[in-house]
């Protein structure tokens, strides 16, 4: 690819982060159900003591860890705001965590 696709590339993601401060603006939380024993998985992470620095990483590893620690600020909103329904755990998740289980699941 050239230089010049790269550029192209680099105004994509400002639009695309214009856009997401629109929606950010207009839709600050999503309510979602989830099974319980999914709820439960994410307040694990969230509990969970992460000590070690992680040193040098891959692009890949990079990633994995950033969607563990989303995972883990979902736990952190069930256990502030969740509340059981059933079987299920309801909660207001921040659009960008939503968004970030949905892009896992992609």
């Amino acid at each position: 690819m050239s230089d010049e696709q790269y550029l192209r590339y680099e105004d994509d993601v400002k639009v695309l982060a214009a856009i997401g401060a629109r929606v950010a603006a207009q839709t600050d939380r999503v309510t979602v159900r989830l099974p319980g024993a999914l709820a439960e998985a994410a307040v694990a992470a969230w509990q969970r003591d992460e000590n070690v620095e992680p040193g040098p990483e891959s692009p890949g590893r990079y990633a994995l860890r950033d969607a563990a620690a989303e995972l883990a600020l979902i736990g952190l909103a069930i256990t502030e705001r969740g509340r059981r329904e059933g079987e299920e755990v309801v909660v207001d998740l921040d659009v960008a965590s939503a968004g970030a289980a949905v892009r896992a699941a992609e």
